[in-house]
């Protein structure tokens, strides 16, 4: 009951997500020039946006929150105004020498709906010289992330900053492109994040694949027809053959939770795979696949490696997806082995409590070591192991067939549809 409650809230805070600032970095008449597009309620607000995923769980909240409601010409003005106190924490070195900075431009959506996160787009720029050769950025770490791509020339840079720190020395003359093997590369992390520990609903969804039988054959049919359809829409999307304004992406994430309600009651209700699931399962993957395409278009692709970042990431989430399921077998392979024996096992039922009150608890002592963000981002799948070890650890104690199916995988897939269903609530209403 407290995964289930913890899971629940833990699905609030993905609707205040944190993104990265996007950007363009062009040099323009004897001026190097950075147009930004990102969330800037929250760096006036000052909140340490370093691996924050929500701001609802930053102290600055109630600020965050107040200028959020600001009038567009309000929110202008205040940023004009901390402009100095900002600026003097970006540093902008070209060939060595840091450069002034001076705001352009300010420009800031209506308020709208104040639950969605704002998008506004600043532009600032510094005098550079003719000859100048090189420039280094610094962008700190309590902005959050910053992806900058380098305009106006040939195999212009692309860069991904984040956690403070001086970026390597760009060319001002362009040729620093990033590469096909090095985007491939940077993207897998990015993908397997977005699962672990980032996708909730995602793990839910594959947990009910996981949990509709203890065969392998109907797990790698449903997983197969999950990857083929969520790469298809991910590629398409990604490329714009296909595109969902922000303004609907929520009637997607509500499939999507509905989609969990429907996977996790068909393992309720049957124990093997029907004939029309991996069907339907395609069919829900394909929505999936949109909302990956959403969280990377956030992010941004190289302009010269779009197809090497798209398949860095796509195998990353494959990854991610591939580690929540073996991290479930492995929890519960020994539940599966005693239910097909009939038999009970004290021994087996005393590892599954130790895991579940003394290995777990103690698994949070590095995690609470990385800051309150990491406590938020993997509570929740501690959460999970501990009570899939308890459910665990009352089938190994029952001297019958089938334990496992009905003290384990029912149960699990109940509580993955109460919080696939609250999430369907949340998502279309709240």
């Amino acid at each position: 009951m407290a995964a289930l409650i913890w899971l629940t809230l833990a699905s609030t805070a993905a609707a205040h997500e944190v993104l990265p600032t996007i950007g363009d970095m062009e040099v323009v008449d004897g001026q190097i020039t950075f147009s930004l597009n990102g969330n800037f309620e929250s760096i006036v607000a000052g909140i340490d946006l370093d691996g924050l995923e929500d701001t609802e769980a930053a102290p600055e909240a109630e600020v965050y929150d107040a200028l959020r409601a600001l009038p567009s010409d309000a929110f202008a003005q205040q940023f004009r105004e901390d402009w100095a106190q900002i600026s003097g924490e970006i540093q902008v070195l070209v060939d060595g020498a840091p450069v002034d900075l001076m705001l352009t431009s300010v420009d800031v959506p209506a308020v709208g709906d104040v639950e969605v996160v704002r998008q506004s787009t600043i532009t600032f720029a510094g005098d550079i010289a003719a000859d100048a050769e090189t420039v280094q950025i610094d962008w700190p770490a309590e902005y959050g992330v910053l992806v900058l791509r380098q305009m106006g020339v040939d195999a212009g840079w692309d860069g991904y900053l984040s956690g403070g720190g001086l970026s390597e020395e760009v060319s001002l003359q362009g040729g620093d492109a990033m590469t096909g093997a090095e985007a491939f590369v940077r993207f897998i992390p990015v993908g397997v994040e977005h699962i672990v520990p980032l996708g909730l609903d995602h793990i839910l969804f594959v947990l009910g694949l996981f949990f509709l039988s203890s065969r392998m054959r109907p797990l790698l049919w449903q997983v197969t027809a999950f990857t083929a359809a969520h790469t298809v829409t991910l590629a398409l999307a990604t490329l714009g053959y296909v595109n969902i304004p922000d303004e609907y992406m929520w009637i997607v994430e509500s499939i999507i939770a509905a989609s969990i309600v429907y996977i996790a009651v068909e393992n309720i209700f049957t124990d093997g795979l029907n004939p029309w699931r991996p069907a339907i399962i395609f069919a829900f993957g394909l929505l999936h696949g949109l909302g990956f395409a959403s969280v990377l278009g956030a992010y941004g692709l190289p302009d010269g490696a779009v197809l090497p970042a798209l398949l860095g990431f796509n195998i990353g989430v494959e990854l991610g997806q591939l580690l929540c399921i073996a991290v479930a077998f492995i929890v519960v392979v020994s539940a599966i082995r005693l239910s097909e024996d009939g038999q009970k096992n004290p021994m087996a039922a005393a590892i599954y409590m130790a895991v579940a009150i003394v290995v777990v608890p103690v698994a949070m002592i590095p995690v609470s070591a990385m800051g309150p963000d990491a406590v938020e981002a993997y509570l929740p799948l501690l959460f999970m192991v501990a009570a899939l070890s308890g459910l665990c650890a009352a089938s190994c104690a029952v001297e019958r067939f089938e334990t496992y199916r009905h003290m384990v995988a029912m149960p699990a897939s109940i509580a993955i549809a109460l919080i696939g269903a609250y999430w369907v609530v949340e998502r279309v209403f709240l």
